[in-house]
């Protein structure tokens, strides 16, 4: 199960856990080749891409299985070295709305076992799926492979029922049974904060001895205080900038933040909503434009589409605050990075946001989604600069605490004790079965 080994030049024991040589990571209904900010991808793509790379630096290799959506895609695409993303055929390409690909996972698992099937056996030593509709497709796999599962939820329906925006969907029960399934089955929960697992333990009856935390991390080279030009991005030139920058869904909240320009006492401040559309209810931009212009604000919202790379940096940059009103988040990456670049953030003080900001040293935690609360907390930055000050150098020595690379050891760790447990049961059945 593992290697113990004598030190003589320390003079003490040491103890080498076994580390996968490969790994399949699922990632079912939304790829980590997609552009973040629109659709159904957002942190969860970001989370797979940062630590999939650096896996791979680490001598892990992982191949990638999500669901084909264009006919063109390639079969296997190489997205870094030692990270190959596998797209698998399962229902039509185009026109699935994610709340179908439950019909879906039957032919999305065929696919799976396919590829491993046409290698020697033995291909992969540790399973880690990530979204509920995975951890069904992952549950399956461990079975035929007879390796450890890790599941990684990044959101909770039950949680997501309960913190639901107006106008939005409740998840359907299927996703709650499916969910629940997903733990009981897993080897391993991966949460993403303390109050992750907490919710796990509580609402999923997780066993606290299987949910470890490892929290998400940011890429501190390319997110970093910096200038920014604000003509190269289209933004006014003068006046006051809150950013807002995710997917246009009730889940996020950009209508709190349009409906709090009103009450702002600076009049001459922009909400720059920088995403594409995903979800229900208000999903579509139009319905955003007309909210402006029902309240009267329509040339103090820009909208611009999802931004990537040194580009999404420099908007974070060029923003005096970054606002983060979602009604739930399993951690809230935005505000990671947008801290990383010495933005202070405003945030609702809900699930991960608690984690990724630090209230009143990196940034400010909003109760509720009453808009003049939240007008009321941007004036208190927006009016005060060395407030600002101060708040931009908490936030780039808040950000500074994490990184992709502490995450992808820690999820190291997590898979060496999964392979390590996964070994013992074998051994144990086999033991029982010599009797």
């Amino acid at each position: 199960m593992c290697a113990v080994l004598w030190n003589a030049s320390e003079g003490n024991i040491v103890v080498e856990w076994p580390t996968p040589r490969r790994i399949a990571t699922l990632s079912v209904h939304t790829s980590p080749l997609e552009q973040p900010g629109t659709g159904d991808a957002g942190g969860m793509n970001v989370y797979i891409v940062e630590v999939s790379k650096r896996l791979a630096r680490l001598g892990v290799e992982v191949e990638i299985f999500t669901r084909a959506t264009r006919s063109e895609l390639p079969a296997v695409v190489e997205m870094a070295p030692g990270v190959t993303v596998r797209h698998v055929t399962a229902g039509p390409f185009e026109g699935l709305a994610k709340e179908d690909l439950p019909s879906q996972l039957c032919a999305f698992a065929n696919g799976v076992l396919r590829a491993e099937a046409a290698h020697p056996p033995g291909r992969y030593d540790l399973i880690h799926s990530h979204y509920w509709l995975s951890g069904q497709v992952g549950w399956l796999a461990r079975e035929r492979w007879g390796v450890p599962h890790v599941h990684t939820a990044h959101t909770l329906a039950k949680v997501k029922n309960r913190l639901i925006a107006a106008g939005d969907r409740p998840e359907p029960k299927a996703r709650v049974i499916g969910e629940e399934q997903v733990v009981a089955e897993s080897d391993r929960l991966v949460a993403n904060t303390r109050f992750e697992a907490q919710d796990l333990v509580a609402y999923y009856d997780a066993a606290p001895a299987h949910t470890a935390v490892v929290q998400p991390g940011v890429d501190l080279d390319r997110f970093r205080p910096g200038p920014c030009s604000r003509a190269r991005l289209g933004l006014p030139p003068s006046g006051r900038i809150v950013a807002f920058v995710g997917r246009i869904q009730p889940l996020k909240a950009p209508d709190v933040l349009i409906s709090a320009l009103p009450f702002l006492k600076d009049g001459d401040t922009t909400l720059v909503i920088c995403g594409g559309p995903s979800g229900s209810g208000l999903d579509r931009p139009s319905a955003l434009i007309e909210l402006a212009a029902s309240l009267g604000v329509t040339d103090r919202v820009l909208f611009l589409p999802p931004q990537t790379g040194d580009d999404l940096a420099d908007l974070y940059r060029c923003a005096d605050v970054v606002a983060v009103p979602s009604y739930n988040e399993s951690f809230g990456l935005v505000a990671l990075e947008a801290q990383a670049c010495g933005t202070p953030v405003v945030a609702a003080a809900v699930g991960g946001l608690i984690t990724a900001v630090r209230d009143r040293v990196s940034g400010l935690l909003v109760d509720g989604h009453d808009p003049r609360d939240w007008a009321h907390a941007l004036d208190s930055l927006l009016a005060a600069p060395r407030l600002r000050a101060s708040l931009s150098e908490g936030a780039v020595a808040h950000a500074a605490g994490f990184s992709w690379d502490r995450t992808a050891e820690g999820l190291l760790d997590v898979y060496r004790e999964a392979v390590v447990q996964h070994r013992a049961m074998i051994a144990a059945r086999l033991e029982a079965y010599a009797w």
